[in-house]
């Protein structure tokens, strides 16, 4: 049994905002060898509006691709339920259903007030049930707003509370501007971890402003268990102006493994993964480790 476990969001948040158009198979490859370096939780794709993310209109085509995989746990992400009309078609193991905490973010990234889609999410919740899917809650901009700004941890417990009594499998908190700091997520992650109880809880961290990994140290220490990171530290949200890219699956995993904390994933696999998804990538990646490596 590992110390904590590692989703890797590089197909999915990695890619998202990226320019130039990205082929399936090379998405494909990026995902076999994170299984080869012992990831087996990994956000594959989202099922959302081509127009809006063109990147991710190859959805289907992806899943299909890794279909034969056995061993991994492919999650998709999906803003409404007509992506998860889409999505079921699919073998996967779990949906994230992203909302906000403020409603600005909200009706920018999915055109929908905070209340009518979390009504949506509670339909979703009994869908998903029967089809076999589990489902995770994310709310975006947990711990700061590129439109309004400050974020009370209120409303993000609030929004928590809810995904709980709806029967969420497993709740996400996102810093997804990185503008978090370590107190801070200590902080809202005890009272985050106090209301969910036994559903389990992850944190998803930008690495917009070097903190990255003092804020997955503080959320540790919180008693977070699931982290959402990106291989390389690429990545960026195209309704989330400023944000940078996620934290680095490889630094994260570096730093876990200094502390004897066990991941379960092979170190040198991880950056072999991390040196494709940066080949893939137009955008600068975040991610320290392989950049010292290539300054040497």
């Amino acid at each position: 049994m590992v110390d904590v476990k590692i989703i890797d969001v590089s197909p999915r948040d990695g890619l998202q905002n990226d320019p130039r158009l990205i082929p399936t198979n090379e998405k494909e490859r990026l995902v076999k060898l994170l299984l080869q370096a012992g990831v087996r939780a990994v956000e594959v794709t989202s099922f959302v509006h081509p127009q809006k993310v063109p990147q991710m209109a190859d959805a289907s085509n992806v899943l299909r691709a890794l279909t034969p995989f056995g061993e991994l746990e492919a999650i998709a992400l999906i803003p409404n339920l007509k992506g998860y009309e889409r999505a079921k078609e699919h073998l996967l193991t779990e949906v994230n259903w992203v909302s906000s905490a403020t409603e600005t973010f909200n009706q920018k990234n999915i055109g929908q007030a905070i209340d009518e889609n979390f009504n949506q999410f509670e339909s979703l919740v009994t869908q998903a049930g029967k089809d076999g899917i589990k489902t995770c809650f994310s709310i975006a901009v947990s711990f700061g707003c590129p439109y309004e700004v400050e974020v009370s941890e209120e409303q993000v417990l609030n929004l928590v509370k809810r995904a709980k009594d709806a029967g969420a499998d497993r709740i996400g908190i996102a810093d997804t501007i990185g503008i978090a700091t370590p107190d801070q997520v200590e902080r809202l992650m005890k009272r985050v971890l106090e209301i969910a109880g036994e559903t389990p809880v992850a944190i998803h961290l930008h690495d917009t402003r070097g903190l990255g990994s003092a804020n997955a140290y503080s959320a540790y220490q919180a008693g977070v268990r699931i982290f959402e990171t990106a291989v390389s530290g690429i990545g960026g949200c195209p309704f989330a102006p400023g944000a940078a890219g996620n934290l680095a699956t490889e630094d994260l995993v570096y730093l876990f493994h200094r502390m004897n904390i066990d991941t379960g994933l092979d170190f040198e696999k991880l950056l072999e993964a991390a040196d494709y998804a940066a080949r893939l990538s137009s955008k600068n990646p975040l991610g320290r480790i392989r950049h010292l490596e290539r300054k040497k």
